[in-house]
């Protein structure tokens, strides 16, 4: 079973982008390498039942179980410690990974209430790109009337084989990244 996506990057972004970064060899290009997830919850130090609705939320949205992460740390002004829950997360690769992207920039995105694209200032040195996401309501998969607390979270895409912001920026474009202009 080939998901769209890949087949789009497979027929038609490889040969755009050999074309214009001038470079043969398909290994060479910008690729996608995984979709990482995170859900911060700080108020779960308070009440558990707020991770474990982020933990169900998430596993819903990316296919997969989500992972609870604990605090590396202390902070004492944060009223946390070293070892307490506090977030969720899930690393997204293969099938998986290119499915989640596709239901990203083709049903959730476009649900944003007064979208006008995403920032192209969220790439690192590397050519990652980060993008935040306020509600997770935007998904059709989550239904709003069962959260009981507002939830966001962060998605990194992280790219391979890219030297740099700008042939990242070229290659999610043609994957079809809706960026503002």
């Amino acid at each position: 079973m080939t998901f769209r996506l890949l087949e789009k990057y497979r027929k038609e972004v490889l040969p755009a982008m050999q074309g214009e970064f001038g470079r043969k060899n398909p290994h060479d290009l910008p690729k996608l390498d995984k979709i990482c997830l995170n859900m911060g919850v700080g108020k779960a130090i308070d009440d558990s039942k707020i991770l474990d609705e982020a933990v169900k939320t998430m596993t819903i949205i990316a296919g997969q179980a989500a992972v609870v992460t604990k605090a590396r740390v202390s902070v004492s002004n944060f009223r946390l410690r070293q070892g307490y829950k506090i977030g969720c997360r899930v690393t997204l690769r293969g099938a998986m990974m290119y499915e989640f992207f596709d239901r990203l920039i083709a049903t959730a995105i476009p649900r944003i209430r007064d979208f006008r694209g995403v920032s192209k200032k969220a790439f690192d040195k590397a050519g990652n790109y980060a993008l935040g996401i306020e509600e997770v309501t935007i998904f059709p998969e989550v239904d709003a009337d069962r959260l009981t607390h507002p939830l966001g979270m962060d998605v990194a895409f992280v790219i391979k084989n890219s030297r740099g912001r700008e042939e990242s920026q070229k290659f999610l474009k043609l994957m079809g990244m809706p960026f503002a202009e």
